[in-house]
């Protein structure tokens, strides 16, 4: 009986609905090869989707590996990508989503129905089988709305990978920055310890007066504070990397480079910088994705406005007194109350929806590449003028000291008064500094994109709108 309604749905049903349930199966990547093409084009590095306890005790090695070294900003990404239990998360969402496109893909369960009845002494048996044509008809529009999905989850995937490698490298920077910081407000310390040691020692001997003698004493105690502030500052961006590389235990114990990289000799020149974005932003092409999957939905609202419920069946009836009645029936909805307007209206509003939201995206996207190049361009260039000028000249003042104190021309406190007015300008370097690199890790991310809460709901609604169950008004 299964057998014979193959035939009559082969008959009738076009030839590719049969070849596209076949095509129904799960890949062997499950989709990964994207997100791994990705990864290596916008960032140069290798990234793992550990589906086995195998693929987990690999990675674990691998992290092993790389932690034996101190850990500069590239090794930090890396084993972000291998180690970052919310990436792993992120990547299941791939398995969710495949398992949702195969579903989608292959045939409706056939349903049967029994019933025993009786009419005084007649006993009667009806056997049915029936099949929802409507669903078998629309089959290869709802795999392709489910292939958008699939392909958007993939998007959002490697926008999750490109995400975390921005956010480590930003982490690296404020923790290198801030052990810098730290290691020079130790030293800070120890010279104003020095100098109030030497104060109260002279006070002592009569030729320091009190004033001077608690003048030396409260920058001692400022120092101590700065120190305490700058360790602090540091715990809190080395646990914050802690948190993004997944390390715990023994391993956050890491070790970290002494100091920031040097500046480049000179800065990206991007002058077509609106168009890259546009071509390469992952959240424009979400956007697109979004709202040719919302017109795709909107094409199926309209082709099953009237027949969204639309069943073919078979039916074999026994009786024990009558010879078996053979047939088949199609069952269908009528139109009387819900014509499917309503279900139509609403698809085409979320069309127009998603079509301004992403123009949203690329407005959005040309804006932020600019104002990211310009904080970039600005970095730089501040910096710079830290590195080559000022921090140049106040060594020179230093050095002229020196000479000056050893000409007995100055004493020894106007020398640590000098030496101090360095600070504020040796701690403005190092921010510079980190400034800048900051600046270039939110560059590479504003020329990649992130997934926008707007996207997201466009995607949803498109989801919705081609899912709803019909009888909705």
């Amino acid at each position: 009986m299964f057998l014979s309604l193959r035939r009559r749905l082969a008959v009738s049903a076009p030839a590719g609905l049969i070849v596209l349930a076949g095509c129904a199966n799960f890949s062997a990547d499950g989709g990964f090869s994207v997100v791994e093409r990705s990864a290596r084009e916008h960032l140069g590095r290798d990234v793992r989707w550990a589906r086995s306890e195998a693929d987990h005790a690999a990675l674990r090695e691998r992290v092993a590996e790389l932690l034996r070294e101190p850990i500069d900003v590239d090794a930090a990404v890396q084993i972000a990508l291998f180690n970052n239990p919310g990436l792993q998360a992120a990547f299941e969402e791939l398995g969710i989503a495949e398992a949702e496109l195969v579903r989608a893909g292959r045939l409706p369960n056939p349903g049967i129905s029994l019933a025993r009845l009786r009419r005084g002494d007649e006993l009667e048996w009806e056997r049915g089988l029936h099949l929802d044509l409507a669903a078998l008809l629309s089959l290869p529009m709802r795999r392709q709305i489910e292939e958008r999905r699939f392909a958007q989850t993939q998007g959002s995937a490697a926008t999750a990978v490109l995400a975390l490698a921005a956010d480590t490298r930003k982490a690296w920077v404020q923790a290198v920055a801030a052990q810098q910081s730290a290691l020079y407000a130790a030293q800070v310390l120890r010279s104003g310890e020095a100098s109030a040691e030497l104060a109260r020692r002279m006070a002592a001997a009569g030729n320091f007066t009190a004033l001077q003698r608690m003048r030396e004493q409260s920058f001692q105690g400022e120092a101590a504070l700065g120190l305490a502030r700058a360790q602090q500052a540091q715990r809190a961006a080395r646990e914050r990397l802690t948190r993004l590389l997944g390390l715990a235990g023994e391993q956050a114990g890491f070790r970290l480079p002494e100091r920031l990289p040097d500046l480049p000799a000179t800065p990206r020149d991007l002058p077509d910088i609106e168009r890259l974005a546009i071509a390469q932003r992952l959240d424009v092409q979400g956007a697109r994705l979004a709202t040719e999957q919302t017109a795709k939905a909107l094409g199926l609202s309209r082709a099953t406005r009237f027949v969204d419920v639309f069943e073919l069946g078979l039916v074999h009836n026994g009786s024990n007194q009558a010879p078996v009645q053979r047939g088949a029936e199609i069952s269908f909805e009528l139109p009387l109350f819900d014509w499917g307007t309503a279900r139509v209206a609403r698809a085409e509003s979320i069309y127009r929806q998603a079509l301004a939201r992403a123009a949203e995206t690329a407005i959005n996207a040309r804006s932020e590449v600019r104002e990211a190049y310009g904080n970039y361009r600005s970095a730089w260039g501040v910096a710079k003028q830290h590195r080559d000028e000022l921090v140049p000249l106040r060594q020179r003042i230093a050095e002229e000291n020196v000479l000056r104190y050893n000409g007995m021309l100055i004493g020894v406190f106007e020398l640590l008064a000098d030496a101090r007015a360095q600070v504020a300008g040796v701690n403005a370097a190092l921010e510079a500094q980190r400034d800048f690199w900051l600046a270039q890790a939110d560059l590479d991310m504003a020329l990649v994109g992130k997934p926008s809460l707007n996207m997201a709901a466009a995607l949803g609604a498109a989801a919705s709108a081609a899912a709803e169950p019909a009888g909705g008004h």
